[in-house]
């Protein structure tokens, strides 16, 4: 019988009453200490990273001069920090977080080798650390997850963040713990009086920034002067790329009746983009760890991404794993800490999180 129906005609019809096979998880198909297996992986390449890094400005000459790199102590230009923790989190984006809901934040994220080198084969697992349902939003339950990408040849681990979302609940219902939202709003206190930039990108131009507004009411905070407007290949070209299959990023169907009502840029490309901002006005030797990051707005299609840093430490002292590497590779370095933001152009913080790096000493 179904042989003599026009399936072309009464495809309108077939629509309203098929049943849909959904893709991802609901916040009740998550249990606390399981690990997901995630079965897309990827090889690291040197075009995706290449992609990557110039669509986002990350013009740092190591991860795209073969000589730039070996005066930095690698063997060849590396796969960059921000593109292998974009194909950490894009593998784990069907499993996890697919069905939508709002990311949370992440933190941290550490790199578990010097280099990775393109050609690296990646697969990715997840362990679920916590679950729980939001007072705010009963639709939703919140779930963290501490997810790690490994290097198929050795087993070895290359980067590992956590991070937290909300996810859809499959029976809404009313929440009973809380998600950690204020019940009242603080009064934001006011700026430092002064602003300082500092002189220059070395550690040295940091330190003594910090040392000039010790004791004073003035902190070292400055803009960074290039921006990014959003196009098709930053808003799906490049979560494509890493497997990142959440339709946020490429379904405007999906995304008309949301709070955004288009679709939205994936929160590690407007990273990204302000970290790459911030680094071009730095002399940076290696990307350490991230703390503390945070998505705060929707960045849509023609939004301008800008950054603006604050100086929150610059350390002398030896005191992290890649301190070693420094001085195999007779660089002189010292460990500074900043928090980084990304605001549109309509002055909205987008997106924050503090970063420590490794930034080169003046060469006298």
């Amino acid at each position: 019988m179904t042989d003599d129906v026009d399936w072309t005609a009464a495809m309108p019809e077939a629509l309203a009453r098929a049943d849909t096979l959904e893709k991802g998880s609901y916040f009740e198909d998550f249990t606390e200490g399981e690990t997901v297996e995630h079965a897309p992986g990827l090889r690291l390449t040197r075009d995706g990273n290449d992609l990557w890094t110039s669509q986002t400005l990350n013009h740092d000459p190591a991860y795209w001069r073969p000589d730039a790199a070996r005066d930095r102590g690698f063997d060849e230009p590396p796969i960059h920090p921000d593109y292998l923790v974009a194909c950490t989190m894009g593998p784990s984006v069907e499993d996890l977080s697919e069905k939508g809901g709002y990311f949370l934040g992440r933190t941290d994220v550490r790199f578990h080798r010097e280099a990775v080198s393109p050609g690296t084969d990646l697969r990715v697992e997840s362990r679920v650390l916590d679950k729980r349902t939001s007072s705010s939003r009963p639709a939703y339950g919140i779930v963290s997850w501490e997810t790690t990408s490994y290097d198929v040849a050795t087993d070895e681990p290359l980067c590992s963040y956590t991070r937290t979302n909300m996810v859809p609940r499959r029976e809404p219902g009313d929440a009973v713990a809380t998600d950690g939202g204020e019940t009242a709003t603080s009064p934001t206190p006011s700026l430092p009086i002064d602003l300082v930039a500092p002189s220059g990108p070395y550690f040295e131009d940091f330190r003594e920034a910090l040392e000039g507004v010790e004791g004073r009411d003035a902190a070292v905070a400055y803009r960074h002067e290039r921006g990014r407007t959003v196009d098709d290949v930053l808003m799906s070209v490049l979560p494509l790329r890493t497997l990142n299959t959440a339709g946020q990023h490429h379904n405007a169907e999906m995304m008309a009746d949301s709070p955004s009502g288009e679709m939205v840029v994936y929160g590690d490309v407007t990273r990204s983009i302000a970290l790459g901002h911030a680094r071009s006005d730095e002399a940076t030797w290696r990307e350490v760890c991230y703390e503390d990051e945070r998505f705060h707005d929707f960045v849509t299609t023609g939004d301008t991404v800008f950054a603006f840093t604050r100086v929150v430490d610059a350390d002398a002292e030896a005191g992290d794993v890649s301190v070693a590497s420094d001085e195999a590779s007779g660089a002189d370095t010292g460990r500074v800490t900043f928090e980084h933001y990304a605001v549109a152009g309509d002055d909205r913080v987008v997106y924050s999180g503090t970063r420590t790096a490794r930034i080169r000493r003046r060469e006298d």
